[in-house]
């Protein structure tokens, strides 16, 4: 083989040696570039979580920080019940209910008649406690702005009438229609005197929310199992399979002959 070949083969290995090294630095380089990419990829998902994290914890803390404004004539520990009923009835009825709860309409629809059949008696004493499971279920706000609208109608000694205005126009569950303040003042419409200035501006002003709020805390920490949650003197009966309302106003009856 002459000089010359043995030179032209070399040059070509070199060359080959030369490509090769390129292309193993080219994908050194586009691996380091994939996992720069994952690792930012990671930090920047991690970073999101954690906005989220912190905003979601800021939105409860602000809320169970500011004011907690009990409404007009509130009773019981820390003053969350609102009483419906005359104080002297011998028999409690307390009910946890969330606005936007179908099981709580469901309630409202069947034993409604004979609550107030007997709490116009003067035989049953109704204490309503208000929550918002379903905005922290769903999303949304619509459970505590009802509630809140609810604290407000309270105020204005209309309680009773809105509470069941307001689970007659029940929206669907997912729909968060009760978040619009202009809804639940458009409802107040429906009961006599209840739309005023003061009774607006409540509503706007969310004058309630941290009542609401802790009003929530109390039911999460009473570990119910969910709403409505419903008290006879003490005993849930709203897990009695065998519950009617001709039952219970068989019980309350009772009660009241003891």
């Amino acid at each position: 083989m002459s000089e010359k070949n043995r030179e032209g083969k070399r040059t070509a290995r070199e060359k080959l040696a030369v490509e090769r090294e390129k292309q193993r630095s080219a994908d050194k380089r586009r691996r380091a570039l994939i996992v720069g990419g994952a690792v930012v990829a990671v930090l920047g998902l991690a970073a999101v979580i954690g906005v989220v994290a912190a905003n979601a914890g800021k939105d409860d803390d602000s809320e169970a920080s500011g004011p907690v404004v009990a409404p007009s004539g509130a009773q019981g520990k820390d003053g969350l019940a609102i009483p419906v009923g005359k104080d002297s009835a011998k028999s409690t009825l307390t009910v946890w209910e969330d606005f936007r709860c179908p099981a709580c309409k469901s309630f409202e629809t069947a034993y409604r008649p004979v609550i107030h059949e007997l709490t116009n008696a003067g035989q049953l004493k109704a204490e309503y406690h208000l929550v918002t499971l379903i905005d922290g279920n769903m999303r949304g706000t619509g459970s505590r702005n009802a509630a809140n609208a609810a604290a407000c109608a309270q105020d204005a000694g209309k309680f009773p009438a809105y509470h069941d205005v307001l689970f007659d126009n029940q929206p669907p569950e997912a729909d968060d229609a009760y978040a619009d303040n202009g809804k639940l003042i458009e409802l107040a419409g429906q009961v006599d005197g209840l739309d005023t200035p003061a009774f607006r501006a409540c509503v706007e002003d969310g004058k309630h929310n941290g009542w609401v709020a802790k009003s929530h805390q109390a039911f999460d920490k009473a570990d119910f199992s969910g709403t409505p949650t419903v008290l006879f003197d003490g005993k849930n009966i709203y897990q009695d399979r065998t519950m009617t309302p001709a039952k219970l106003k068989q019980m309350v009856q009772e009660a009241n002959q003891r």
